[in-house]
C-alpha cells in the first residue's frame, strides 16, 4: 500500500521557514531607492534636455520622456541587461513606465518562436494584462466614488 506523505500547515511553515533564504531588507530597500531615484533622475534629465536645448514645449518633452524610457527599457530587456538590473534592484525597476515596457517586452521575446499570432499576439500581455485591467477598474471605481461624494459636498 502507497504511503501519503503530507505536512500540516505547522509543519510546512516550519519547513519553509528553515529553506527560505533571509531577506536582506535594508539593502533591498537602498537598491531600490537608488536603482528607481536613477531612473528618475534620467527622465528629470531627459524632460530638460528636451525643453531646454531641443526646445520641446513642456506636453512635447514630457511625451518624449515616455517614448523614451519605454524604448529604452525595452532595448534593455531585449539584450538581457534589464533582468540583471531588476535582480539587483528589485522593486526599484517598477517605476511605472519602465516595469511596464519590461512586462510587455519579456512576454514578447519570449513567446517569438511560437509565430507572431499565437506566441507574441497571445500572450504579450500576460503579465501587463491584469495590471491594465485592475488599473482601469479601479480608476473606474475611485472616480465614480469620487462623483458620487462631489454630488453630497
Amino acid at each position: 500500500m502507497e504511503q501519503k506523505l503530507y505536512l500540516d500547515k505547522k509543519r510546512y511553515g516550519a519547513y519553509v521557514k528553515g529553506r527560505a533564504a533571509r531577506s536582506h531588507v535594508f539593502s533591498n530597500c537602498t537598491n531600490a531607492f537608488l536603482v528607481g531615484g536613477s531612473i528618475c533622475t534620467l527622465g528629470q534629465a531627459l524632460l530638460g534636455f528636451y525643453g531646454q536645448v531641443l526646445g520641446m514645449d513642456e506636453r512635447a518633452s514630457a511625451t518624449g520622456v515616455s517614448v523614451s524610457l519605454i524604448f529604452l527599457a525595452a532595448l534593455l530587456t531585449g539584450i538581457g541587461v534589464f533582468d540583471r538590473i531588476g535582480r539587483v534592484a528589485g522593486a526599484g525597476t517598477l517605476v511605472p513606465i519602465t516595469g511596464f515596457s519590461n512586462a510587455v517586452t519579456s512576454p514578447a521575446i519570449d513567446t517569438r518562436s511560437e509565430g507572431w499570432v499565437m506566441g507574441v499576439g497571445a500572450k504579450i500581455f500576460t503579465v501587463a494584462g491584469p495590471v491594465i485591467l485592475y488599473g482601469t477598474l479601479s480608476g473606474v471605481l475611485y472616480g465614480t466614488v469620487y462623483y458620487i461624494l462631489s454630488l453630497f459636498l
